[in-house]
């Protein structure tokens, strides 16, 4: 291949000749009657002799991805948003104007009017009677695209990916759906949705560490939220029953298949339930959700086949340890724990409570093997400090969290209404921050004054759209349904 310089100076050289030309290479409005997808739909079946006797007049525009010259005829496939078509130009039709085709390349966006036909292939053609060259491409598409092992160059230049892989375009129209039918159907059951804050004054709703930034005016730290939670919690106060909001969360964290620092949330609130209701609750809205976007309960992911007809699993967090193996004396207590742990070889440096302990040795050795759906429930109260405690076991919390391919979906939990134990629940958070616990909660005095007027019981849940869209997509990193995820910087 010519060297990628080498090949962008012959495009300029063109350039400046169709600027001699009196061609405006970055041009005007266009307007069209047809997207390509229409006209293979609308069209498509009527046959050579049929569009000859009956000529169907077309105006489409769309990106050059294809060009084949013959001295004087050429081929080309435009491409649109919703697909492409093959146009042909002819000398003898387009007389002195052909000689701006010759000036064209791969990758320049044109608009044509002409008739449709058909090729002695039967391809579905547009015969063109004039056209313009809307925009010129300065850098050839490159030609292996599809054959780059180079994963990264996709998410850096993801405006060349959607150009030459259909199927990112793809991606991203059912992310689209996927969070229009989520939308549409809590606003059936009730819920309205809310914008809160995205800079906070004191970060909460999660435990994460935050990114700070700094607001000269009020002379003032303040931190990218890192969760909605305790905003859409103080509208429960406020008298609204149901809620929701899909917005964005910023978390100052490793970046993986699975993580990236910017990424989108669903949250959700509903008074007077509890996250027992939110279980049944989530079931219907994946499974409608399924249908409507796949046709079906059953998904592949990978290797895998995932079964979403209901009911899903239920399990406590405490039952999927003992049944990974770990002994029931080891769940109790922070030193066995911490011991047994080491011994298996897990990391549980920076776990300075019993809860975080259980949740190294969950994510070692049962996670992996959740192929789900299913709920994972009641967790130890110092990994949740915003839930409501068992009524029969008050170390643990009405909590639970949904894994589907060994991946954490949703968080939920019946929500701790009660400012005295939440005073306290913070108060520890605190401890455990001045311990070295960098992602512990921050104390919330406003919160609790909120909670002081009195929130009605409630359960809340979060889900990660981009982990959703990741399983509806079958894609194997969540940089493959964010359409710029963050990267290192370029050398």
């Amino acid at each position: 291949m010519e060297d990628i310089n080498e090949l962008i100076e012959q495009r300029i050289r063109k350039l400046e000749d169709l600027r001699e030309m009196g061609i405006n290479p970055y041009g005007e409005p266009y307007d069209i009657t047809h997207h390509a997808s229409e006209i293979h739909s609308l069209f498509g079946e009527k046959d050579a002799e049929s569009l000859e006797k009956d000529p169907v007049e077309v105006s489409v525009a769309g990106r050059m991805i294809a060009l084949r010259s013959f001295g004087k005829a050429a081929f080309s496939h435009l491409q649109d948003e919703t697909g492409k078509i093959q146009v042909y130009f002819r000398k003898d039709i387009l007389k002195e104007a052909y000689g701006i085709v010759k000036k064209l390349d791969i990758g320049d966006i044109v608009g044509v009017k002409g008739e449709l036909f058909r090729t002695r292939t039967g391809e579905l053609t547009v015969m063109v009677r004039e056209f313009k060259l809307l925009t010129k491409s300065l850098r050839p598409l490159p030609e292996k695209w599809h054959g780059l092992k180079d994963v990264e160059l996709r998410y850096r230049q993801r405006y060349v990916d959607l150009i030459v892989n259909p199927q990112v375009r793809e991606t991203f129209a059912k992310r689209s759906a996927i969070i229009k039918f989520i939308r549409d159907f809590l606003e059936r059951e009730g819920f309205i949705e809310v914008e809160t804050p995205m800079m906070h004054q004191i970060p909460g709703g999660a435990a994460a560490r935050p990114f700070k930034t700094h607001h000269n005016a009020l002379g003032i730290d303040l931190y990218l939220r890192i969760a909605p939670e305790l905003y859409l919690k103080r509208l429960l106060v406020g008298g609204y029953e149901r809620v929701f909001e899909i917005n964005k969360n910023f978390r100052n964290e490793g970046i993986s298949t699975r993580h990236n620092p910017e990424f989108t949330m669903l949250e959700f609130y509903v008074a007077y339930r509890d996250y027992r209701f939110l279980m049944d609750f989530t079931e219907r809205l994946f499974t409608e959700l399924l249908k409507e976007i796949t046709g079906s309960l059953r998904l592949k992911y990978g290797d895998l086949e995932i079964d979403f007809s209901p009911p899903w699993e239920r399990i406590s967090m405490f039952d999927a340890l003992m049944n990974a193996g770990v002994p029931e004396e080891v769940l109790r207590d922070y030193e066995k724990a911490r011991d047994w742990a080491r011994g298996k070889g897990i990391d549980v440096s920076g776990a300075v409570t019993l809860g975080k302990l259980l949740d190294e040795i969950f994510k070692e050795k049962v996670e992996p093997s959740l192929v789900g759906p299913v709920f994972i429930t009641d967790y130890p109260v110092e990994l949740s400090p915003l839930a409501k405690r068992k009524k029969d076991d008050p170390d643990f919390v009405e909590r639970f969290e949904l894994f589907i391919a060994s991946r954490e979906i949703a968080n939920a939990f019946t929500e701790l209404n009660d400012p005295q134990d939440q005073r306290e629940r913070f108060l520890k958070q605190v401890e455990a921050k001045e311990k070295g616990d960098e992602e512990a909660h921050w104390m919330d005095a406003d919160f609790i004054r909120a909670l002081e007027y009195g929130m009605p019981p409630a359960a809340g849940e979060g889900i990660g759209i981009d982990r959703l869209v990741m399983l509806l997509t079958n894609s194997p990193s969540i940089r493959d349904v964010i359409l710029f995820p963050q990267l290192k910087p370029e050398k």
